[in-house]
């Protein structure tokens, strides 16, 4: 069934966000500056919990990734390593290194070791299956039913294990739905708007007609839905599920099966969270239309706040296609449009703790500092659970170990797999994040500065 535009679930995609030009200059704003908290990102010794060697592999691997030429060209460069050295050299020259530095571990073994060690720092695991999928990679049901599996196996680990309490995990739409028709969806729901209930009712197994899809296409959404649905079913009570942002040309398509999968499982709980990119200049608008529709709905909302990875792709895409630059056109744009974003959930969480949630993935200091002085001026616990920090695994362990430290919950989102199955997801998330992988100066002059602190000791015979 078509909804009406009037209809209090109706999800759709206003005229001026369909042009990517969703005015966020005249609903946002630049707030007054605020005097950062104690917390003190400048020591070294936060990296005290680390080994000599865990230190010297951190400045190997981060010195890498400072030259611009091997980030951009690292897939071709893999590549053409694992053809001349072969799978197994290949493969032993990675795991010590890279592979060590960004990834938990192969097996289940391997990544509670990871885990455990992790959980003594007073951090947090968010486990990220390196699967997912883009325009042109589509592959049939079986291969969908198969990342079903794996991520349901995803589910069990994070909550089975004894490594934090309240767990986490990542989850990409694309990894168990046709990219080619989340953007054909996208298009639909632009013009026809579905009701969330159809969705649920699909997840639910009743036969719906999807309109504007033809029977192919509505019969794989149907199938899709259901794997989502499992998915979810298996996370409630058990592990928080955070959906990725991907493109724009999807985006829509991808928050309607996460809000739909919201209706149906945040009743009480926010187990399924959505994630909002801050560089687009239609971030504000889409959080308030989310917080709108939680409310009006009556399910609770979580929230994954980042910057955002794809900026490069999305403007080459808005010229080639001659639309307007989705993009905020400057880093002080995005990071006014992060922190107003920030503010609008912290506000609301200070209203609501119960029903709203909020994960502030970022490894910029100064949002960091601002997301704790404004939890303080809010008067919002620490430890109740409603904001956490996050950061990826191997990187900004100054600022996730500092705030660990100072008593703040803090997840690392943790790719595992094997070296095969996570180079290419590695490979994709260092040339969308090679700005802040080149950009890692402080980080590397903290580790020196211990590694010189600890090499000292040891000549000196203090051990």
């Amino acid at each position: 069934m078509l909804c009406s535009r009037l209809s209090p679930s109706s999800f759709h995609l206003s005229p001026l966000r369909l042009l990517g030009t969703a005015a966020s200059r005249t609903v946002g704003f630049k707030q007054a500056e605020l005097h950062p908290t104690a917390l003190n990102f400048e020591d070294p010794s936060a990296f005290r919990v680390k080994s000599l060697g865990e230190l010297l592999r951190a400045l190997t691997v981060f010195r890498l990734c400072s030259f611009p030429v091997l980030v951009n060209n690292c897939g071709k460069l893999m590549s053409m390593a694992r053809s001349i050295l072969g799978r197994k050299a290949f493969s032993s020259l990675l795991r010590p290194t890279v592979y060590a530095q960004f990834v938990a571990g192969e097996n289940e073994s391997e990544i509670s070791q990871s885990m455990e060690k992790m959980s003594l720092l007073g951090l947090r695991p968010m486990l990220a299956v390196p699967i997912e999928e883009d325009l042109g990679e589509s592959t049939g049901e079986r291969r969908y039913d198969d990342n079903m599996a794996i991520m349901l196996e995803c589910v069990r680990m994070s909550h089975s294990n004894a490594w934090c309490k309240d767990p986490m995990m990542q989850l990409k739409v694309t990894a168990l739905l046709n990219p080619e028709l989340c953007v054909k969806l996208t298009a639909v729901i632009a013009q026809q708007p579905y009701d969330l209930d159809l969705l649920v009712r699909a997840m639910d197994g009743e036969h719906v007609i999807f309109p504007g899809l033809d029977q192919k296409e509505g019969t794989h959404l149907m199938y899709g839905l259901q794997r989502l649905d499992k998915i979810a079913k298996a996370s409630v009570n058990n592990v928080r599920v955070l959906v990725d942002a991907e493109y724009t040309y999807m985006n829509p398509a991808l928050s309607l099966v996460t809000m739909a999968m919201m209706k149906k499982y945040n009743r009480d709980n926010a187990w399924i969270w959505n994630t909002y990119q801050c560089y687009l200049k239609e971030s504000r608008s889409l959080l308030l239309e989310a917080l709108s529709l939680s409310k009006r709905e009556g399910f609770c909302l979580g929230v994954k706040l980042v910057r955002g990875a794809y900026m490069d792709k999305e403007r080459k895409l808005a010229e080639k296609e001659g639309r307007i630059d989705p993009i905020h056109q400057s880093w002080e744009d995005t990071n006014d449009s992060y922190n107003g974003c920030l503010d609008v959930m912290l506000r609301t969480i200070s209203q609501n703790p119960e029903r709203y949630r909020i994960i502030v993935a970022s490894h910029n200091e100064e949002s960091v500092r601002r997301a704790a002085k404004r939890m303080e001026e809010l008067h919002i616990d620490k430890d109740r659970g409603s904001v956490c920090f996050g950061q990826l695994l191997g990187m900004c362990d100054h600022v996730s170990l500092t705030l660990a430290k100072e008593g703040y919950a803090v997840y690392k989102s943790v790719p595992y797999g094997s070296v095969d199955d996570t180079i290419p997801y590695l490979v994709r998330r260092a040339q969308e994040n090679r700005t802040v992988l080149q950009g890692i100066r402080k980080e590397r002059d903290l580790l020196r500065r211990e590694f010189k602190h600890r090499v000292g000791g040891i000549l000196r015979g203090g051990g």
